[in-house]
């Protein structure tokens, strides 16, 4: 029997994009295993979005060297956004000889071909493709993110940030059709699954590829529309593309999460057209006073880049300001990282680890107090979650917002199931809940 270990890297998409690798080496007669030392294939399906992420990568790509020594017959292989950066080609040819397989991130489909090549000839491959191609519809799927299930609406993206790699990596915008989209959605739905969350660089850019009138308030209208009893959720959204059409969909639909994860990413007008974001924070504002007022049981969440190049303490204190002022439910603070190939990698003006680090933390350590008191006011409130396992003596669940809840009753519930709970207390972050009929 042979076995298969894949290491992952990075956002939401490259867990996706782990799941396709995986029904790969499962229709090959791999089996699952997460022993480095018992797995006769190993993947390292990579990310390249900050610096510290990818030198963890090489790092452990090095490490499983002396397993390759110990048994030779062992296949490493290495995809995804950081095999695409240029110059990494060349840079596992030289350095990273124990790796057999490199491949990018337009060619993940071929990775079955890779290797039955590399079985039959024991030659390395080295297969990056420079140009983005046709969207792969038969690509083998192994789910592994229990009641979700991600779905690609779209790849690529068009928009150039300043601070970002992945339009390098990842291509130009290129739009799956609404009937494929529908089609494996409905699949899903049928097989149980009661979370289908949609991934793009930008999914409000959706269907701008087209020639009609394609987009993603539409497609949400029509996933809506299915029969089953699920939520659709979907990640991440552009400011500059959310649309008023969108907002009343995640609105009135209700299929649709109330959670909308926007990225900020600065609260700085300045900071922003540095970092070419097309908007400014009054327009951002506008967009979560729209939400607000029109979204019942509203969750947002955003992602904001400290240490941007030039950023000053008043820019930071304009973020810092933001997040009090729009009280956001979660926060992902990231510390600006140089990335080869970026206009803002160029830039003048560098800011100090030390005041990154500060800043981050301060910013980190108010989101948690905005969450706390956030979760102190969810007490006595009536919420649905979704029941997805049982211990001994009580239910584990999550809200629409993530939040993980613990559901004490006698009742018997079906798993996967939504229920409406009552939030009786909170214990250590998470919700202690009773079950409302």
């Amino acid at each position: 029997m042979k076995h298969y270990l894949i290491k992952t890297y990075g956002c939401q998409m490259n867990v996706h994009e782990s799941e396709k690798l995986a029904g790969m080496l499962k229709s090959l007669g791999y089996n699952e295993t997460n022993n480095a030392e018992q797995a006769d294939i190993i993947v390292f399906n990579t990310c390249c979005i900050r610096d510290s992420a990818e030198q963890k990568v090489l790092g452990n790509i090095g490490a499983v060297k002396k397993l390759k020594k110990q048994n030779p017959n062992l296949i490493i292989a290495v995809c995804g956004c950081m095999a695409q950066e240029n110059g990494r080609k060349e840079l596992f040819q030289e350095k990273y000889k124990h790796v057999n397989i490199v491949f990018g991130t337009h060619n993940l489909h071929n990775f079955k071909e890779y290797i039955l090549n590399f079985e039959k000839s024991k030659k390395n491959i080295y297969d990056i493709w420079e140009k983005e191609v046709e969207i792969n519809e038969n690509v083998e799927m192994y789910r592994t993110s229990n009641n979700n299930a991600w779905v690609n609406i779209m790849y690529g993206c068009n928009n150039f940030c300043t601070y970002c790699i992945v339009p390098y990596v990842r291509g130009r915008e290129r739009s799956r059709t609404i009937e494929d989209i529908t089609a494996e959605v409905k699949t899903l739905v049928n097989e149980g699954y009661k979370t289908i969350t949609l991934l793009g660089q930008n999914v409000n850019s959706y269907g701008n590829d087209f020639s009609d009138e394609t987009n993603f308030a539409k497609l949400l209208r029509t996933l809506c529309s299915l029969k089953g009893d699920f939520k659709i959720k979907f990640m991440t959204s552009h400011p500059k593309d959310l649309t008023d059409e969108v907002i009343n969909v995640i609105a009135t639909e209700p299929k649709m999460s109330k959670v909308i994860h926007l990225p900020v990413q600065s609260g700085s007008n300045r900071i922003l057209k540095l970092m070419n974001r097309n908007y400014t924070v009054e327009h951002y504002l506008e967009l979560i006073k729209k939400i607000k007022q029109q979204v019942p049981n509203y969750f947002i969440s955003t992602d904001i880049i400290v240490g941007f190049p030039t950023e000053t303490e008043e820019d930071f204190m304009a973020t810092y300001n933001l997040v009090k002022e729009v009280n956001y439910g979660g926060v992902f603070g990231f510390i600006y990282s140089k990335r080869t190939g970026t206009i803002a990698e160029k830039m003048d003006g560098q800011v100090s680890d030390e005041i990154k680090h500060d800043r981050v933390n301060r910013l980190l350590k108010l989101s948690k107090q905005i969450i706390k008191e956030q979760n102190l006011a969810l007490v006595g409130t009536v919420n649905e979650a979704l029941v997805e396992s049982k211990t001994e003596n009580e239910y584990l669940a999550t809200l629409d917002n993530g939040k993980n809840v613990i559901l004490q009753t006698s009742e018997n519930i079906k798993i996967p199931s939504f229920v409406n709970v009552r939030v009786n207390s909170i214990d250590r972050n998470k919700l202690i809940c009773s079950l409302v009929k």
